[in-house]
């Protein structure tokens, strides 16, 4: 893969006692944490304590009920629509459900955040960026003939086609088997390996296990509602 735009700057996310909550009820509070450039964390937590909604504060998908969020340096209440467009193509997510387009070819839909940014698409990248995750030979596939780690990979590949500085992913592997969800894992670190902070959300501890020898990995743990530094035997 070619090399991406620099990052700027000492910490990319910072939450200082951030809440959130639906309804009038927090479903998190007190969280404090700051990611700094090529960080690698994961984040655990049981099913339910409010995972998703806290990487969906980390690219302004959600904003805080109480507390202070800036990403970038930039205070999130402060930010306009355009603004957090801005910010959220600097962040590279992964959902665990990834959507495609069906009626698009596997490489037009890792082209799509391009097309949807008016940006010309440089076909030598593209080819190098699918050759990356080892879908050169579905280049021209149409979603519903993918397996779900292809689709899972081509989800990751889509996710960096921005070249972003932050890479976040929800459960990326909670439908792949052990040795693709390896394979998934490798990719991640090795974006890591090239400057890019990651955060991925997992159930999975063998897998932290694994990759925690790999990378230097933080762990976190959401418990109780609050946000965890988890302890050194995970």
């Amino acid at each position: 893969m070619s090399s991406q735009r620099k990052i700027r700057g000492d910490v990319v996310i910072e939450l200082q006692n951030v809440a959130v909550g639906y309804g009038g009820t927090d479903l998190l509070s007190e969280m404090s944490l700051k990611l700094v450039p090529g960080s690698f964390h994961f984040l655990t937590g049981p099913s339910g304590a409010g995972k998703t909604s806290f990487l969906k504060l980390c690219y302004g998908e959600l904003t805080p009920s109480a507390g202070h969020l800036s990403l970038f340096g930039q205070d999130v209440r402060m930010l306009g629509r355009d603004d957090i467009a801005n910010i959220r193509q600097r962040v590279g997510v992964v959902h665990q459900d990834c959507q495609f387009l069906d009626h698009l070819s596997l490489e037009e839909n890792i082209a799509l955040p391009l097309a949807v940014t008016q940006r010309t698409v440089n076909r030598d990248e593209l080819r190098e960026l699918l050759g990356w995750v080892g879908l050169s030979a579905q280049a021209q596939a149409l979603p519903p003939q993918l397996s779900g780690g292809e689709r899972q990979r081509a989800a990751l590949a889509r996710a960096v086609m921005m070249s972003p500085e932050v890479i976040i992913a929800d459960e990326p592997t909670g439908n792949l088997d052990w040795e693709m969800s390896l394979r998934l894992l490798s990719l991640l670190v090795e974006l890591n390996r090239m400057g890019k902070t990651v955060v991925i959300a997992t159930h999975d501890l063998n897998l932290i296990r694994q990759t925690k020898a790999q990378v230097s990995a933080r762990v976190l743990r959401i418990a109780g509602r609050r946000l965890h530094l988890a302890g050194a035997d995970l």
